[in-house]
């Protein structure tokens, strides 16, 4: 089908009910389709929140897709296990010819040979993806099911975040080899970490506090402290058990001070057994109360990096608390929700005048 013989509301009618993966496609016939359809589909470009590359273990190539609310819409495989010769076919990427095999089951062309040049390969395709639908959505370059720190291909690449998901074994102790492992990534945006009891510490330059979102599942709180020196803006805690609150008194009192995490901006801290001292916790940092006449604010701000496959909810959950803090520095207030095995902690960008007014 020849879409330019169409007047224009048809070919872009074509086009609007076209899949993301066949406009990627027909980009590649000529340049003025190309062009084209940037302009015809900026709108709906404009409305992707990200394009993920995601590996299911660190030594696959990524399946590319990009995640809407409820679901996701695949793009391109860089992964071809029995690619047949008589199917492949070549597109110029970039400027670089790279053979693809068209995928039935998911409607993506599949790379062949991405193995052999996964650098170059990897390069080019990121930049045509950058031309064509854009730089104003988030790229994601994430690696799931990493069970040992040894060192693996990471692409540096324009507009390129990292997230990792890494199981560390019970009986763990080579912290070196980790944070060699770490210093090999630029900054993480996103950081899954499941641990047991290792009592290993992390250097406090490490790239793992610097990541701007982490989530950290601890059977026992033997592990490093994990918050102690965290510089990133989101932080979920899930815990097996703990013998005392005085970790998260300690990181309250610090940015309620400002002496750290200057940069937080939401904190959820979940227990599976034993007892959060709520009345202890917030007297040690000097809580302060909203009137219980009145109903207070709710704190939710977007998700850093979403770990749920097909997730409903962009945003943290939120926090309706008539308890919260006040950082010493900048009068900045933070809201905070302890419930029976849960403390939530959100930062507002309000002062404490600010914030009072949005009750008036």
């Amino acid at each position: 089908m020849k879409i330019s013989k169409y007047p224009y509301v048809i070919q872009k009618e074509i086009l609007d009910n076209m899949g993301f993966s066949q406009l990627l496609m027909l980009s590649f016939i000529s340049k003025k389709l190309k062009k084209f359809i940037k302009s015809s589909q900026n709108k709906r470009f404009e409305s992707i929140r990200s394009i993920e590359y995601h590996c299911s273990h660190r030594s696959d190539p990524p399946f590319v897709h990009i995640p809407f609310k409820g679901g996701y819409e695949p793009i391109m495989d860089f992964l071809n296990r029995n690619p047949n010769r008589n199917d492949i076919f070549q597109l110029n990427v970039s400027g670089k010819m790279i053979d693809f095999e068209w995928c039935d089951y998911n409607n993506v062309p599949m790379v062949c040979g991405y193995k052999l040049d996964k650098e170059s390969v990897t390069e080019s395709i990121h930049s045509y993806f950058i031309d064509f639908f854009g730089n104003s959505m988030q790229y994601y370059w994430r690696v799931d099911n990493i069970r040992k720190p040894s060192i693996h291909f990471v692409p540096k690449l324009e507009n390129l975040s990292f997230c990792i998901d890494m199981s560390l074994d019970e009986d763990f102790k080579d912290m070196e080899k980790l944070e060699t492992f770490f210093s090999s990534y630029p900054v993480f945006k996103g950081f899954k970490l499941k641990a047991a009891l290792t009592t290993e510490l992390f250097n406090p330059e490490s790239k793992f506090y610097q990541a701007e979102s982490i989530w950290v599942n601890q059977s026992h709180h033997t592990f490093p402290d994990v918050l102690h020196h965290f510089k990133g803006k989101q932080a979920s805690i899930y815990c097996g058990q703990w013998e005392t609150s005085q970790d998260l008194i300690e990181l309250m009192t610090k940015w309620k001070s400002g002496e750290a995490f200057q940069n937080l901006e939401y904190l959820d801290f979940d227990l599976w057994d034993g007892e959060i001292l709520e009345h202890q916790i917030l007297n040690e940092i000097g809580a302060k109360y909203i009137d219980a006449t009145k109903t207070p604010p709710t704190h939710s701000v977007p998700k850093v990096y979403d770990w749920i496959y097909c997730s409903d909810e962009p945003n943290t959950d939120p926090i309706t608390s008539h308890t919260y803090v006040v950082r010493a520095t900048d009068n900045r207030v933070a809201s905070i929700m302890i419930q029976e095995k849960r403390i939530s902690f959100g930062v507002w960008n309000k002062t404490e005048e600010e914030f009072l007014k949005l009750m008036d």
